[in-house]
């Protein structure tokens, strides 16, 4: 498993524990993410949605049972759990929140991020799966269960809008033409429509997933073309 494109988030208090984790995960080639409390770090999960998390129990404020519980109300991200006790009812608390590891304090840099890259091997989707879900931002397409989702939030959609939002998420940043699009809202070619008939299903589609419908983040117009999804890219 490559590292390069793996995002790691590190929530400790300590920071001479967290500088350490960070320095070995980017010497392998990770990106690491920092937060030194909990609601720091559920922030930083929200907006940059890491590959894994590594999670110290012992937090201020807010512990680190209180930080997997509300993690898991939003994402199903693997942590790591750091603690410095031992106890076996620790591991199993941890584990029933949905951990996918536990590690004791003290332990060895290089062990941990071994950890990291079993566990991300192990809950890495296949790259058959990777491509049955679209996202871009908020917007997630679960082309297997033909199901949309919002900043988590389910949304339902009509047949047609589920068509022009797979085509146009299938390929970011592409502009496809009216003429296009229309051909996969009506492949058969039978039905007589005007191209209209795609600006009203956009119009749609954007009050649906856009936080504000005149100005869309995803959803672009392309004068004398047609519309294109967001790739990242301005």
């Amino acid at each position: 498993m490559s590292s390069d494109q793996s995002c790691v988030l590190v929530i400790e208090d300590d920071p001479n524990t967290a500088n350490l984790v960070v320095l070995y995960l980017e010497r392998e080639g990770f990106n690491a993410l920092q937060a030194n409390d909990g609601a720091a770090g559920l922030g930083l999960a929200r907006k940059h949605r890491p590959d894994l998390v590594v999670l110290d129990i012992m937090l201020p404020k807010m512990d680190g049972w209180e930080v997997c519980r509300r993690l898991r109300k939003f994402s199903d991200v693997p942590v790591i759990m750091l603690t410095a006790r031992g106890e076996e009812i620790d591991r199993v608390s941890g584990l029933t929140l949905g951990a996918d590891d536990y590690v004791v304090k003290p332990f060895s840099p290089r062990e941990l991020v071994a950890r990291i890259k079993a566990v991300l091997r192990r809950t890495r989707p296949s790259a058959e799966k990777t491509l049955r879900l679209l996202q871009q931002g908020d917007v997630r397409l679960d082309l297997e269960k033909r199901r949309l989702s919002v900043k988590d939030r389910p949304v339902e959609l009509t047949p047609h809008e589920y068509a022009l939002l797979e085509a146009l998420m299938s390929a970011p940043g592409r502009t496809f033409s009216r003429d296009e699009l229309l051909d996969r809202l009506y492949p058969d070619g039978d039905a007589v429509v005007i191209e209209r008939v795609v600006d009203v299903h956009i119009g749609k589609l954007r009050q649906k997933i856009e936080a504000d419908p005149s100005k869309p983040l995803y959803i672009y117009t392309v004068r004398g073309m047609g519309y294109r999804f967001a790739d990242g890219s301005p």
